[in-house]
């Protein structure tokens, strides 16, 4: 979010996160950007907003316990899903004029949107217009239809209804990956050649005239899961594989859909979640996808 707010002309202050690998990462990437790292409940402080300059918050607060793959938190109970409200209590010490919170999909449907109705109303309560859309990434360029739902508060009283702008269509996985190089299960050399030139725009783009890149580690699966892969055609999943090769599984039945699914070169991608647990599977070849595939989808 923070790149995508730059590369939208949005100068960005200051940032919160609490887990600790993921503020390396942000680090490394924003390096001038102050970040307080912990639980956002104990902030008690931020910078205070620039005088005569229009001011956001942005973010996202705990996705898990709204996840449609997960029904267990999926409850009030959960303290998780209540996190939002330290979202809000942190906007309140800026008063900013716009408020964008992120979030799975799932949170219109956990006990009917009662947690997106909270929201709503938190904010109505502030003096903001709200605005509530689901939005696909696939609209945006991005090879993969991932949903999200934004609730949009406004201080100027705007009611928001974004509308995809399509520039020549989705962006396939074919046109995210095939200029990469070309790898066998358990591939462990992180920086190589490129395959080809680049055989997209989004490509060329991420490539940013480089001549090698990295990334290009794959899970060394065992023997008994490479046999499964052959079985698998584009867009199909673990229902295609016979059933005396998934013995291990105590009930094949119940394997989510994501669960070796084959992806497809000609459209976007599924969800990438956790891509090694998902055991998604490259377009043509028998493995599962390299760390830089998965980061080019994403």
């Amino acid at each position: 979010m923070t790149l995508g707010a730059a590369q939208a002309g949005v100068e960005v202050l200051y940032a919160v996160e609490r887990c600790r690998v993921a503020a390396e990462t942000y680090r490394k990437n924003f390096p001038e950007i102050p970040m307080f790292v912990g639980d956002i409940r104990k902030l008690q402080a931020v910078p205070p907003p620039p005088k005569d300059q229009r001011t956001i918050v942005f973010g996202g607060p705990p996705c898990q316990g709204f996840s449609t793959s997960n029904q267990r938190t999926r409850n009030l109970l959960n303290p998780a899903n209540w996190m939002f409200a330290e979202f809000i209590r942190v906007a309140q010490m800026w008063n900013p004029d716009w408020i964008v919170i992120e979030n799975v999909k799932g949170i219109l449907e956990t006990l009917k949107g009662f947690f997106v109705h909270a929201m709503e109303d938190e904010l109505m309560t502030l003096g903001y217009q709200t605005s509530t859309m689901t939005l696909n990434a696939s609209d945006y360029g991005v090879p993969q239809r991932r949903a999200r739902t934004f609730v949009v508060g406004s201080k100027d009283g705007k009611d928001l209804s974004l509308r995809p702008v399509m520039n020549g269509g989705e962006v396939t996985v074919g046109e995210a990956i095939d200029d990469l190089p070309v790898l066998e299960p358990g591939a462990s050399v992180d920086e190589l050649p490129y395959r080809c030139e680049a055989t997209s725009d989004f490509a060329r783009q991420l490539r940013e005239g480089r001549e090698s890149v990295t990334g290009n580690l794959v899970t060394n699966n065992s023997r008994e899961v490479l046999r499964r892969y052959p079985y698998v055609p584009p867009g199909g999943n673990w229902k295609d594989i016979p059933v005396h090769l998934m013995k291990n599984y105590r009930n094949v039945s119940n394997c989510h859909t994501g669960i070796y699914k084959r992806l497809r070169s000609s459209e976007p991608s599924v969800v990438i979640g956790n891509f090694r647990k998902n055991m998604l599977i490259h377009p043509t070849q028998h493995r599962g996808l390299s760390v830089r595939e998965a980061a080019r989808i994403q």
